[in-house]
C-alpha cells in the first residue's frame, strides 16, 4: 500500500492547526493580490472548510468507480492507474504556492480524496483475493500497517527543520508522489488476483500461474480446489450490483455487520484525540517548542500496535482484536474524560491523560484500525466483493465527513465530555459485534457465508442455484454446473 493512501492532513488536529495557519495566509495573500482587498472572515472560512472537507468527498466518488474500473482493468490495473491521481494531486498541491493559485491546492485535495477512496477500495479486495486462508488476516493488516507508516512520515516530515515551514508546507503534499511512483514501478511485476482471473476472466492458466508466482510452489491444486469450492456455490458467477446485494438475503448480515464495522471505525473518536492533543501535552508542562517532537510518539504507537496485531491476528483471530479493541477504547475513554475533568487537581494528571490517549490510538490501531477492511474481503463472494466494497467505503467516507462537520459543534457544547459520545459509540460496536460477529480466521469463504446462514435464514448455495436454474429454464438452456469444467481441469492437474 502507498504512504499516500492516508492523507497527510487527515484525522492530525495537532499537526493541521500549523498547516491551518500557513494555509489561510496562503489564501489571504493571493485572495488580495486578485482582488485587490483582503478576503473576509467568513468566506476565508468557508474556503478552508471546502479544503478539509473535500478530501472525503474525493474519497467517495473514487470509492463508486472502483467496480467500474476493476471490471475492466482487475485489482492489479486499478492500482496501477491509481497512481496517476495521487501523483497529479501531488503536482497540484505542491505547485499551489508557486503559482499563487489556492485552486491548485483545493483541486488537489479532492484529487488526492479520490485516490485514497480507491485504494482503500481496491487494495483490501486485491490483498483479501492474493491471500492464503492462512494468512489472510496478517496480509490484510498490511492496509493499516501502511496508514500508520505513512502517518508517521508525515509527521516526522512536518517538523520545522524539515517541511514544517511556511515556504516548504506544499512540499509536504507533494511527497505522496514518491511512494506512487515506487509503487509504479514495483507492482508490474506482480501479477493478478488469482480469484480475478478464475472467475471473472475465465482464465485458468493465468489463475494457475498467478498462485505459483504467490505461493512459491509448483502444486498449486490445494488452493485452486478451495477456490473451486467457492465456484462451486457461485453458479454463473455474474457481478451483483449494490441494489442487488442489498436485496440478497443471504448477504443481509455480512452487510450489516460491514455497515456497523466501517461506522465505528471512523465514529469512534480518534478525531477528538488529536484535537486535545496539543493542550493535554501542554497541560503535562511541556513546552509548545517541543509538542511537535512529543507529537511522534502518538504515529509511532500507532505503527507499532498495527504491527504487532498483524503478527497475532491469525492467532487471536478477529473477533478478540475488534471486540477487544472497541471495549479497550471505551474503557480509556472514560478515564480520560475524567482525568481531564481533573487536571488542575494534580500535577501527575496531565500525565496520566497522555497514557490514556495512548492507550486509545493502541487500542485502535491493534484492531478496528485495520479489521474493517479484512473482514469486508471475507464476508463476500467473488461476484458480491466489488459492490460490498462499495457499500463499506461509502459508509466509511459519509462517515469521516460527517465527523469533521459535526464535530466542532460536538466539541463545543461538550466539551471534554465529548468523549462520553465516542465511548457510548465504541461501547455498542463492541457489543454488536460480540453477538454477531462469527470468527473468519482460517475459514475458507464458503465456510464464512456458512457461518452466517443461520442468522441470515437463507443458504447461500441453495439462493443462487435456484436463481441460476430459473434463469435456465426462462432462457430456454438446459441446466449446466458453471464450475464442471474447472473441476475437471483441477482434478487433471492432480492426476
Amino acid at each position: 500500500m502507498k504512504l499516500s493512501e492516508k492523507d497527510p492532513a487527515d484525522n492530525k488536529e495537532s499537526d493541521l492547526v500549523k498547516k491551518k495557519l500557513y494555509i489561510k495566509a496562503f489564501y489571504n495573500a493571493t485572495w488580495e493580490r486578485k482582488h485587490g482587498h483582503p478576503i473576509d472572515a467568513n468566506t476565508l472560512t468557508l474556503l478552508w472548510s471546502v479544503t478539509v472537507s473535500i478530501f472525503a468527498i474525493g474519497g467517495l466518488v473514487g470509492t463508486l468507480l472502483v467496480k467500474l474500473i476493476g471490471k475492466f482493468l482487475g485489482r492489479k490495473y486499478t492500482l496501477l492507474v491509481n497512481n496517476g491521481f495521487a501523483i497529479s494531486a501531488a503536482l497540484l498541491m505542491a505547485c499551489s504556492l508557486p503559482a499563487g493559485t489556492l485552486e491548485m491546492l483545493i483541486v488537489g485535495r479532492f484529487i488526492m480524496g479520490v485516490d485514497g477512496g480507491i485504494a482503500l477500495s481496491a487494495l483490501p479486495m486485491y490483498l483479501s483475493e492474493i491471500s492464503p486462508k492462512e494468512i489472510r488476516g496478517s496480509l490484510g493488516q498490511v492496509t493499516a500497517i501502511f496508514i500508520c507508516i505513512g502517518v508517521f512520515t508525515g509527521q516526522l516530515l512536518g517538523l520545522p527543520e524539515l517541511l514544517g515551514k511556511e515556504s516548504t508546507w506544499p512540499y509536504l503534499f507533494g511527497v505522496i508522489a514518491i511512494p506512487a511512483l515506487v509503487q509504479l514501478v514495483s507492482l508490474p511485476f506482480l501479477p493478478e488476483s488469482p480469484r480475478y482471473l478464475l472467475f471473472e476472466k475465465h482464465d485458468q492458466a493465468g489463475a494457475e500461474k498467478a498462485f505459483r508466482t504467490f505461493l512459491g510452489k509448483e502444486d498449486v491444486s490445494r488452493e485452486l480446489e478451495e477456490v473451486l469450492a467457492e465456484g462451486r456455490v457461485q453458479r454463473h458467477i455474474q457481478l451483483v450490483s449494490v441494489l442487488e446485494l442489498l436485496r440478497t438475503p443471504s448477504a443481509r448480515w455480512q452487510l450489516i455487520t460491514v455497515v456497523v464495522t466501517m461506522g465505528c471505525y471512523q465514529l469512534c473518536g480518534l478525531n477528538a484525540i488529536w484535537f486535545y492533543t496539543n493542550s493535554i501535552f501542554g497541560k503535562a508542562g511541556i513546552p509548545p517548542e517541543k509538542i511537535p517532537y512529543i507529537t511522534l510518539s502518538t504515529g509511532g504507537i500507532e505503527t507499532v500496535a498495527a504491527v504487532v496485531s498483524g503478527l497475532v491476528i491469525e492467532r487471536l483471530g478477529r473477533r478478540p482484536l475488534l471486540i477487544g479493541g472497541f471495549g479497550l477504547m471505551t474503557l480509556f475513554f472514560g478515564i480520560l474524560t475524567v482525568t481531564l475533568t481533573l487536571q488542575d487537581h494534580a500535577p501527575w494528571i496531565p500525565y496520566l491523560s497522555i497514557v490514556c490517549i495512548l492507550a486509545i490510538i493502541a487500542s485502535f490501531c491493534s484492531g478496528p484500525g485495520g479489521i474493517p477492511f479484512i473482514l469486508t474481503g471475507e464476508f463476500f463472494q467473488q461476484s458480491q466483493r466489488p459492490a460490498a466494497f462499495i457499500v463499506a467505503g461509502t459508509v466509511n467516507w459519509l462517515s469521516n465527513f460527517m465527523v469533521g462537520l459535526l464535530f466542532p459543534f460536538i466539541q463545543k457544547s461538550l466539551d471534554t465530555y465529548c468523549f462520553l459520545v465516542f465511548a457510548t459509540i465504541c461501547f455498542a460496536g463492541a457489543v454488536y459485534l460480540y453477538f454477531v460477529l462469527p470468527e473468519t480466521k482460517n475459514r475458507t469463504y464458503a465456510e464464512i457465508s456458512q457461518a452466517f446462514a443461520k442468522r441470515n435464514k437463507a443458504h447461500p448455495s441453495e439462493e443462487k442455484m435456484d436463481s441460476a436454474v430459473t434463469d435456465d429454464k426462462t432462457n430456454g438452456r438446459p441446466e449446466t454446473d458453471s464450475s464442471s469444467t474447472l473441476d475437471n481441469y483441477v482434478k487433471n492437474r492432480i492426476v
